[in-house]
């Protein structure tokens, strides 16, 4: 596993947001640990820790409750809903196998406001790599119809008092980080409303059979904001 998006599977929080709708599904598993119910899915680019405890820090600064628990990160697939466990793991891990490693920068505010109270920054280098991954994830297994167009960014304020998000907006609007991307997490929505980490995907690598992923696999757990 990669150092960029391993930062993300030691924090917890109840999930929901503009990047990933608050959905409450059960989770079952049957006999060999095949799924037969709906389960929920999500795909994200972690950072790495320095970065991602920066933006943490800032996020904390405009009152955002979530930013504790909250690592920073850009979202490739937002809460999707699925009844192939195993199908949807092969997709997610072909789409890795065949991404070669990039560099993303962030830089600079923008805000979905007034659709969504959400201010972020933007994605500029790695923007064309994050839809193109997007567009090859929403497919096979996890294609669905989206209530709005895919656009790469990082929540810095979330659902916080219109100053907040005014001040969020102006602070980091010179705000610049750059860094490589060589993996995305496959999560999992649990019946505890939880984000669980089930595999971590390195790009361009065959990845193991039994590297983790699905019900005996490692536990890390997020929110996917």
């Amino acid at each position: 596993m990669s150092s960029v998006s391993r930062a993300v599977t030691n924090h917890a929080a109840r999930a929901g947001s503009n990047a990933a709708p608050d959905t409450q599904d059960p989770l079952e598993s049957s006999a060999g640990g095949q799924r037969s119910e709906v389960i929920s899915i999500g795909v994200i680019l972690g950072f790495p820790t320095r970065i991602a405890a920066e933006l943490q820090r800032w996020r904390a600064s405009f009152g955002d409750p979530l930013a504790g628990v909250v690592p920073a990160h850009i979202t490739l697939v937002t809460t999707t809903m699925t009844r192939d466990w195993e199908a949807t793991r092969s997709h997610v891990r072909e789409v890795a196998r065949r991404q070669e490693p990039f560099t993303v920068t962030i830089a600079g505010t923008g805000s979905f406001r007034p659709v969504s109270p959400v201010v972020f920054l933007n994605v500029e280098d790695g923007f064309g790599d994050c839809v193109s991954l997007h567009q090859q994830l929403q497919a096979g297994p996890l294609e669905c119809e989206l209530p709005f167009a895919y656009h790469p960014h990082v929540t810095v304020a979330h659902d916080v008092a219109p100053e907040s998000l005014d001040e969020a907006e102006t602070v980091l609007k010179d705000y610049r980080a750059t860094f490589p991307v060589a993996s995305m997490g496959l999560y999992e929505h649990d019946d505890n409303g939880i984000w669980q980490l089930r595999e971590e995907l390195d790009f361009g690598i065959e990845p193991n059979d039994d590297g983790g992923g699905g019900p005996d696999g490692p536990d890390g757990a997020t929110d996917a904001r």
